[in-house]
């Protein structure tokens, strides 16, 4: 998937306020205008201005494109590892760099109807989903919870909606998830994002969809603890490097402490498919939500962030 990432670089020409601890920031590109995408898309933003800067995503509010400005909606975590901190410390002007738009979360065309599940900041992904679906007269729900109003971003926007159901937990409105997915049709799907509570009660509740390919998780998390096993080793083929991987690490980890190989990741939980690569010797043992089961069968692709190897030594494309 790195294959299909180009960085860009333009300026933060608006910071908008959304609610406490949330901003959207208007991203303008020097030259140009930006590529068409879909609802559902995200960007990588590389958090300071050098080219091995660590890098996060962040959903896009728009959808189309072709337009000099995009939009991104970001919330200052309490424990941020520098991205969203960052970013709210800089004003507008500030020069940035940021990738081309990539899909990890597109509706699915053979869905009768569309139901989005999201929590506090995870609404972002479902800005733009909502907006496509009205524009096109598509069958959609969102169901929106979120602890109280001033934490809570496009409430305004959004109640009053006949496609929208809100939840403010500081009136005692409570999201059943088990209620919503009972409501749903043979051919809807399921699409979620938000805290890990809420994704770990829409998979236990939705685990005959995910079976069937309906449900559609978006995560963008902090990094997972390593899956644990014992060390081995790693070939890097075209690099000509040999990366020696600890218990207590992941494959991605080891190569960015190893070596000069840039790898692309998201997630780094083993749910969205970026840090994808070749696996051309050697056997994994697969942790990830990304690949399906015969695709983990064939042995001849892993996620470096959360896989490890189910012998001494791998080889891979890079």
């Amino acid at each position: 998937m790195n294959s299909h990432i180009a960085w860009l670089a333009g300026t933060v020409s608006d910071i908008t306020p959304l609610a406490r601890d949330i901003k959207r920031f208007t991203l303008r590109l020097e030259a140009g205008s930006y590529p068409e995408f879909a609802s559902g898309s995200h960007l990588l933003l590389r958090v300071g201005s050098a080219a091995d800067s660590p890098v996060n995503a962040y959903s896009l509010l728009d959808a189309g494109g072709g337009s000099a400005e995009i939009h991104i909606a970001v919330k200052r975590e309490a424990d941020s590892r520098g991205g969203s901190a960052w970013l709210h410390e800089l004003a507008p002007g500030s020069a940035i760099h940021f990738s081309t738009p990539a899909n990890l979360f597109a509706l699915q065309p053979a869905a009768r109807r569309h139901v989005f599940i999201a929590g506090g900041i995870g609404i972002t992904p479902f800005i733009s989903h909502l907006a496509a679906q009205r524009a096109a007269g598509g069958d959609c729900q969102l169901h929106y919870a979120y602890r109280q109003p001033d934490e809570a971003a496009f409430v305004d926007g959004l109640a009053g909606l006949p496609q929208v159901t809100l939840y403010d937990g500081s009136r005692g409105q409570r999201l059943d998830v088990a209620a919503v997915l009972a409501t749903l049709g043979p051919d809807d799907h399921v699409y979620a994002c938000g805290p890990q509570r809420l994704l770990d009660a829409v998979q236990a509740a939705g685990q005959a969809l995910q079976a069937a390919g309906r449900l559609h998780i978006e995560q963008f998390a902090p990094p997972a603890a390593p899956a644990g096993g014992g060390a081995f080793s790693v070939r890097l083929v075209r690099s000509g490097c040999d990366i020696q991987v600890a218990a207590d690490e992941s494959i991605l980890d080891a190569i960015q402490r190893q070596s000069q190989v840039r790898v692309e990741s998201l997630c780094r939980e083993g749910y969205c498919g970026t840090c994808e690569t070749r696996l051309l010797s050697g056997s994994a043992e697969h942790h990830d939500q990304y690949l399906s089961d015969g695709e983990k069968q064939a042995q001849d692709r892993i996620m470096l962030c959360v896989s490890r190897a189910a012998c001494t030594r791998l080889e891979l494309d890079l």
